[in-house]
């Protein structure tokens, strides 16, 4: 998708977390949309928050061969548009949450998690190959928080 639009990462989200409506249908044999939809959603703007910043790192090599990405379409913008794109991924995992009656450790999991992604927007330097790397990497523990708050949710 590089080659034809500057939202590659938007088609990476949409087709990584289809999985989100695939394993609940698996373990519930229907779909809810008032709690499929927005999980899915929330998985749609996380993968625009880390790889836009994952995109940093190639946006010189992206420059030369002549592709595109959302690291190239925000510019100067990107932490703008990354924190956007956060909210509306911590919202989204909120709704969800609420909609499938998960329990208050969720919730607790979920303000960390929270704070997680912040500390990534806000203190990513976007110009360091090295530092767009780490907090790329980063979003391992976001996952784990998410995990947790899901199953203390569903455990408590």
């Amino acid at each position: 998708m590089k080659r034809f639009t500057f939202w590659p990462q938007a088609f990476l989200g949409l087709t990584f977390n289809w999985g989100a409506l695939l394993g609940w249908a698996a373990i519930k044999g229907s779909i809810d949309p008032a709690v499929v939809l927005p999980l899915y959603a929330s998985g749609v703007f996380w993968t625009l928050v880390y790889d836009t910043i994952y995109a940093h790192q190639d946006k010189e090599d992206d420059l030369k061969v002549g592709v595109k990405s959302t690291a190239l379409r925000f510019g100067d913008s990107t932490k703008e548009w990354i924190s956007g794109f956060g909210l509306a991924c911590i919202s989204s995992l909120a709704l969800s949450g609420i909609n499938a009656d998960i329990g208050w450790p969720y919730y607790a999991f979920l303000t960390a998690a929270s704070g997680q992604l912040a500390w990534q927007i806000w203190t990513v330097d976007l110009s360091s190959r090295a530092d767009c790397n780490r907090k790329f990497v980063s979003n391992k523990w976001f996952g784990a928080f998410i995990f947790g708050g899901i199953l203390f949710g569903r455990l408590l």
